[in-house]
């Protein structure tokens, strides 16, 4: 486990086993009589602080759970909190929803302050529907089951059997025989789960739909879209693939022939996508990893390493790769503590120290947040202002990847890689967003044109340099190991949106790092209520994805990319 890991590392002041009490409190919140501006603005924060203690326990069993996905009082307890807990939540936050939005007094709140959290309180009191819950429930069963199966996978390797994500992991070695056969065998792995992914997915779809259907939309797309409060259209979305296409695409193609040439190869295969041209893993330990982010964070600002040693020392990061713990990497708001915790399961690899620097920024712009004091009640719907706080970190520390990689080519080489991860991520998210809308658009569609539809969108964005002759039904299964398309529906482009944010300010820090560091905090400690245009504004940075600005951004990332090769 993780550096002080037997640290009770959140709150479990609430005893959410006793339904029966849990009950009681919230009919007592709901029964409270509210006679003006004062007794609403109380009731809000006292709303607001039962349900932080809630959800940090809820959070808090979550994470055990994924850090031990083998452990069946840990999965118990996640599944009471999921079965139990959350449909009693829905129905009683729907009526506390319902009684902010049906008092006589919600109307001369302070819009700067409570203006978002109103617009989010009157959409799902619009958007409820009882008969949800239990679609809801279901749902979460089967991204549990989804966590349970991927965390169980393991592979052999050299003899010894190793979880999946160990195996990712050799993806970055610089001996192409390995990186093959390490593609080889996770597609093997991802094959022998293939028929139970289907089956999840199949479901999934069909629950969602739905939901939809009942909440009186024609797809799930577009009922998510309007329970997101999104501040722009599909039509925008539409447009921003086809922008990506256009400009970044070319871009991504040229930057794919620059690496063949690097390799020395004749064609450039699914395995020479990743960290390839670097010589090695930058870390071998846990310790390594975090003592070496720690001296970046520092060198970039003093809050920045004051926050992280905050973490480490409080047992809120848990970083080794272990068998049953959950794939992935994320960021968890303990709320009733004010406090973040990370969780990451990559073996040692270029990815890994990019997955935690990314998450830091997360942390960053949370804690900014806890201590502006400002109302951020909804703080954590707003996904294109906090992607754009975790890439803006990985920008800003990337001038001191020297402390992992000594020799000076190696350092180019892995600020190569992270250049190529910014355009990865400007291509992956909308290639992904893409398949989602597909995906529920047309709920009916087979496994097999699943696989097509994924197949054929890889084609034309993340894989269009690739020569994947021969490889197609094993780059069609790719989707089965992207969490975001079981548990997180549609949470992709956000990912594109705020990259092309991050690399505006990468442009001023190049120019000026402590303005670029100043800004970058200014606008991760900015009043949440506000639009994401104007947080943006606030990062000295605009909130534009027009074709306009990806041909900019593309030709931006290029030159730098051209200095360093």
């Amino acid at each position: 486990m993780s550096e002080l890991s037997s640290i009770k590392y959140y709150s479990d002041a609430v005893h959410l086993n006793d339904l029966e009490a849990l009950e009681a409190r919230l009919q007592q919140i709901l029964e409270r009589e509210i006679k003006s501006v004062a007794d609403l603005e109380e009731w809000l924060a006292g709303e607001r602080k039962f349900r932080e203690e809630i959800e940090e326990a809820m959070y808090g069993h979550q994470i055990d759970f994924y850090r031990d996905t083998t452990n069946a009082a840990m999965r118990d307890i996640f599944l009471h909190d999921q079965t139990a807990v959350q449909p009693m939540l829905m129905n009683y936050q729907a009526k506390f929803d319902k009684k902010v939005v049906d008092s006589s007094f919600h109307e001369q709140l302070d819009d700067k302050k409570y203006g978002l959290m109103l617009k989010v309180r009157r959409t799902k009191v619009e958007l409820f529907r009882e008969e949800n819950i239990p679609l809801t429930v279901r749902e979460q069963e089967l991204v549990t089951r989804y966590n349970e199966i991927m965390g169980g996978l393991s592979i052999e390797w050299d003899g010894e059997p190793k979880p999946y994500s160990f195996v990712e992991g050799q993806l970055d070695r610089p001996d192409r025989v390995i990186r093959e056969r390490a593609w080889r065998a996770l597609a093997d792995a991802r094959l022998r789960v293939k028929p139970q992914m289907d089956e999840m997915m199949n479901e999934l779809v069909s629950l969602r739909h739905k939901m939809a259907i009942n909440a009186g939309f024609d797809n799930y797309r577009d009922y998510l879209f309007t329970m997101k409060n999104r501040e722009y259209s599909i039509q925008d979305c539409y447009d921003f693939h086809d922008s990506v296409e256009k400009h970044v695409i070319p871009a991504w193609d040229r930057l794919a022939g620059i690496i063949q040439t690097s390799l020395g190869v004749e064609a450039y295969r699914p395995w020479d996508k990743g960290s390839c041209l670097l010589q090695g893993a930058p870390f071998q330990t846990v310790t390594e990893l975090m003592d070496g982010v720690d001296q970046m964070l520092g060198m970039t600002d003093p809050y920045f390493q004051e926050r992280f040693r905050h973490m480490r020392g409080n047992g809120l990061l848990d970083l080794e790769v272990r068998p049953g713990k959950a794939p992935g990497g994320f960021l968890e708001y303990l709320p009733a503590t004010q406090n973040t915790f990370i969780f990451c399961n990559f073996s040692p690899s270029f990815f890994a120290l990019i997955a935690l620097i990314h998450e830091m920024g997360h942390a960053v712009n949370t804690y900014l947040q806890y201590e502006s004091g400002e109302g951020i009640q909804e703080h954590h719907l707003r996904a294109e202002v906090a992607e754009l706080y975790s890439h803006g970190l990985e920008l800003l520390l990337l001038d001191k990847l020297h402390l992992f990689y000594t020799d000076d080519k190696e350092c180019k080489n892995a600020q190569l890689e992270e250049l190529s991860r910014a355009f990865a991520m400007l291509i992956r998210p909308v290639a992904g967003d893409l398949f989602q809308h597909w995906l529920y658009t047309n709920p009916d569609h087979t496994p097999e044109e699943r696989d097509e539809k994924y197949l054929e969108i890889e084609r034309r964005f993340l894989y269009h340099p690739v020569d994947m002759t021969g490889l197609e039904s094993e780059v069609a299964t790719r989707w089965t190991e992207v969490i975001h398309y079981f548990g997180y529906p549609f949470y992709q482009i956000e990912y594109s949106m705020s990259m092309v944010g991050a690399l505006q300010l990468l442009q001023i820090y190049r120019e000026d790092p402590a303005r670029a560091t100043s800004l970058y905090k200014q606008g991760a400690g900015a009043d949440p209520n506000q639009s994401i245009a104007d947080i943006y504004r606030d990062t000295g940075i605009a909130f534009d994805f027009t074709e306009r600005c990806l041909a900019k951004t593309s030709k931006f990332v290029m030159d730098l990319i051209n200095e360093l090769h």
